[in-house]
């Protein structure tokens, strides 16, 4: 039986034709995240100019100061909390603990926790804290998360520019009340977020819920990737 070898090449360099591309195009996407980013919060002012986190002073465990300056060139994770909060607060810092480990490999990666209740938490407290949340098996890594405390309405304006809720309340539980969400901030201190499985902007991520935190990890890694895209130049004719 003779074998039509013309005809088995041209059939060849038609199945390569159609079965290479789709390949190609899964392998950049979902490998480098090349066409996907993720969505910037907030209204533009009337100059055009995306909203950013304002300036902002802080002290944290160590005595330290954080401000915009130490967190310069870094994207992170913001929240708020309180260190003698009954409730939602240590499944918060649990959770964020989570997000530090499975993305400790990255560079350039911070987790910031601000205090509802900086009467109470001061630098020493915060340290008292993270020994029971060790204690807890919680395991926290002080080498990129910093618990700041500072003045009262330094921390409550703040809140808003991260677009979430904290206030005094006697009849809450702890005597506060705060947002239970994280929120992704990139290098030029603007909120971002993904979306959900039906196009939803999530704005934030609920600190309470696990299966949340693999969407902000996995979010994260899409932000990461943005900044390693090849920038675009216009062309000089």
């Amino acid at each position: 039986m003779s074998v039509n070898i013309k005809a088995i090449t041209t059939i060849t360099i038609l199945v390569l034709l159609l079965v290479l591309p789709p390949i190609i195009y899964s392998y950049i996407t979902k490998g480098y995240n090349n066409f996907i980013k993720l969505e910037i919060i907030g209204e533009k002012d009337i100059e055009g100019n995306h909203h950013r986190i304002p300036d902002f002073s802080f002290v944290n465990q160590n005595n330290n100061i954080v401000n915009q300056d130490s967190m310069m060139g870094n994207i992170y994770v913001a929240d708020f909390f309180f260190t003698t909060c009954p409730t939602i607060c240590p499944v918060m810092t649990k959770n964020m603990a989570y997000v530090q480990q499975k993305l400790s490999v990255y560079p350039n990666i911070k987790f910031l926790s601000h205090t509802v209740n900086p009467e109470t938490d001061t630098p020493e407290r915060f340290l008292e804290y993270i020994d029971e949340m060790k204690q807890n098996n919680i395991s926290i890594d002080l080498s990129n998360w910093d618990f700041v405390t500072g003045d009262i309405d330094e921390i409550y304006n703040i809140a808003k520019s991260y677009f979430v809720n904290v206030s005094p309340d006697s009849l809450a539980p702890g005597g506060f009340l705060h947002s239970e969400y994280f929120v992704i901030i990139d290098k030029e201190g603007r909120v971002r977020s993904g979306i959900d499985k039906q196009g939803n902007v999530l704005g934030v991520y609920d600190g309470t819920r696990d299966s949340q935190m693999k969407d902000l990890v996995n979010d994260i890694k899409v932000l990461m990737a943005e900044y390693k895209r090849p920038k675009k130049t216009k062309r000089k004719w």
